[in-house]
């Protein structure tokens, strides 16, 4: 089972990601790492990416989706996903479980504010917001509990879906 963690940056991806990977016995991923280094330095400008910077980073992710998939691996992805046509490119066999990281702008920034270390400029923030097409069809998480009860609560939606049993306690 391949699960993207999305939401805009600040909200957690890749803390809960590596959370639940860790809970589900799976790999995780960033897609970040799969960015060119030109949209990196874009984003380290202050620069909001457009779709054609957007469109071959999706792709290369979708490609290592279905390396990991023919492999028969389970994987947790964090993905900022932040439109309907992203999330085509990267499930276009609806064979990928979303769980969006809802928070609110205010509690992003201030997150944003004390991160140290990552290339994500906060002047975007407001970019991706504006970007974000809320997902219909995904898990929906509120972001403000502490990450391991926002694992706990992707866990318990996966499971009530009849998708995952997890492999570890936290």
């Amino acid at each position: 089972m391949i699960v993207i963690v999305m939401g805009v940056s600040g909200s957690g991806k890749t803390t809960v990601g590596e959370l639940l990977a860790d809970r589900m016995g799976c790999g995780f991923s960033d897609a970040d790492d799969f960015h060119p280094a030109a949209n990196v330095e874009k984003m380290r400008a202050g620069t909001p990416l457009t779709d054609d910077d957007r469109w071959p980073w999706l792709r290369a992710l979708r490609h290592a989706i279905e390396d990991w998939e023919a492999a028969g691996e389970s994987r947790i992805i964090a993905c900022s996903a932040l439109k309907d046509a992203y999330r085509d490119i990267l499930a276009p066999r609806n064979d990928v479980v979303f769980v969006y990281l809802k928070g609110d702008t205010e509690t992003i920034a201030e997150r944003l504010k004390a991160r140290k270390g990552h290339y994500m400029n906060p002047n975007l923030l407001t970019s991706q917001f504006t970007t974000l097409e809320e997902p219909a069809d995904a898990i929906v998480v509120d972001i403000t509990p502490p990450p391991p009860a926002v694992v706990d609560e992707i866990i318990d939606q996966l499971s009530a879906r009849g998708l995952t049993r997890e492999k570890r306690p936290i």
